[in-house]
């Protein structure tokens, strides 16, 4: 009899599939945005980046930099980062630990000069991208589980100098995506005769699309520059396969189908400066705003997830726009070496919760540049990622409501070469 209870309260009720949270997070920055498109960059925490214009990576976040390049130059990142990030309930059953996994991004770029005034590039990173994993015996388990965004933005862009002062770019991104969810019973596993670690739901899907971004540079000397961009948001329809574990959460007697989900890759804007104040050293700054809003919920859908009128799942969403705070320092320490340092805060986007446990960031950087001759040069970068202790409360259908507390670090190391032709 408890079980079959257990089975009418679960086949009936809209709470399982609001629970069986699909939502998208990501550690470096607010909400599921990535910060890590160049090891240049990262030494600095990103600021000024709109306005700096010394590697080829510049042309990601505004192509109108690429006026500033005499000669054609390839830079190729690679950026590792080692998440600690905990989550704490009323007991061991009820936590999880490193729940962030660590993940290498690469990037490439190429920027070439066609002449005085034109100039073309092409880029190959993300902007967006995600990694949780709570431990698959999580209790709150429908909540909890694991989850997945990959994107990858491959960016063709021109510039074009109308002026001594003025640059102007422009480029166009398509935007391959892919996302994975699991979910697992957790404290409602005995009522169904299965284990705690056991899905409950599980969901995979992919999409391409396409975007664009343009950005303006303003030269008042050669010491000092204004640089400002804009890149549009995305609608992606991630098209995949759906499967209820269960006898019947969203499909009637349980199964697989094929379900849609629409996952928005919010709209970003940034103003940077940079001012050369002396022979050897530099400032730069940057305000990065992310238009979070947009973001109101996850779910998908289809004709066969019956139980609940359509929808496989669903997680409302509690965003607001958002942004980042740079500033750093660049010293020519030599003709061959460059020190950067820099600190940056990212601001709460979200609502904490299981799935999206959003903090505040604050970014200690420190890099450097070695120039080892005309052509070659390497860029190496470090950051520590402070994140705010962030309470909260769930309400899980199997194990009613509890409070947490979100907390951790992200260490974030990076290499990077660049070539000029």
């Amino acid at each position: 009899m408890a079980v079959r209870n257990a089975k009418r309260l679960t086949l009936s009720s809209t709470a399982v599939l609001i629970l069986s949270t699909l939502s998208v997070n990501q550690s470096h920055a607010a909400g599921y945005q990535i910060a890590f498109d160049s090891v240049a960059g990262l030494g600095r925490a990103h600021a000024g980046e709109a306005a700096i214009g010394d590697s080829a990576a510049a042309m990601g976040r505004n192509p109108a930099v690429m006026t500033l390049f005499g000669r054609a130059e390839f830079s190729g990142s690679l950026i590792y980062f080692d998440a600690e990030i905990d989550v704490s309930g009323s007991s061991d059953a009820q936590s999880s630990s490193d729940i962030i996994p660590s993940q290498f991004a690469p990037a490439s770029y190429y920027v070439h000069p066609i002449n005085e005034q034109l100039a073309a590039g092409f880029g190959i990173y993300a902007n967006y991208g995600l990694g949780t994993d709570l431990k698959d015996d999580f209790l709150a388990g429908e909540l909890g589980g694991d989850t997945e965004l990959f994107t990858v933005n491959l960016n063709p862009a021109l510039a074009y100098n109308i002026s001594p002062m003025l640059s102007l770019g422009a480029g166009i991104s398509l935007v391959y995506a892919t996302g994975e969810v699991n979910r697992h019973y957790g404290g409602g596993a005995s009522a169904f005769g299965k284990q705690a670690s056991d899905k409950i739901l599980s969901w995979d899907g992919d999409d391409w699309t396409f975007g664009w971004n343009v950005g303006a540079l303003l030269e008042l000397d050669q010491r000092n520059r204004f640089g400002l961009s804009y890149r549009s948001g995305v609608d992606l329809k991630l098209e995949g396969t759906f499967t209820d574990f269960s006898p019947g959460v969203a499909i009637p007697g349980g199964g697989s189908t094929t379900a849609v989900s629409n996952v928005p890759l919010p709209a970003m804007a940034e103003f940077s400066g940079f001012h050369q104040v002396s022979e050897k050293l530099a400032i730069h700054y940057s305000a990065l705003w992310t238009q979070w809003s947009e973001y109101k919920e996850f779910s998908a859908s289809s004709s066969d997830c019956t139980t609940n009128g359509g929808i496989c799942f669903l997680k409302p969403e509690k965003y607001d726009d958002s942004w980042r705070w740079a500033i750093g320092a660049t010293y020519q320490l030599d003709s061959t070496l460059k020190l950067r340092a820099g600190f940056a805060l990212d601001e709460k986007a979200g609502a904490t919760t299981l799935s999206i446990p959003d903090q505040e960031a604050y970014w200690y950087a420190a890099g450097m540049n070695y120039q080892l001759d005309s052509n070659w040069s390497f860029d190496v970068g470090f950051a520590y990622m402070d994140r705010s202790d962030e309470s909260f409360t769930e309400t899980s259908l199997f194990t009613s409501t509890h409070d947490y507390t979100a907390k951790g670090y992200l260490l974030i190391v990076g290499v990077q070469g660049n070539y000029r032709f």
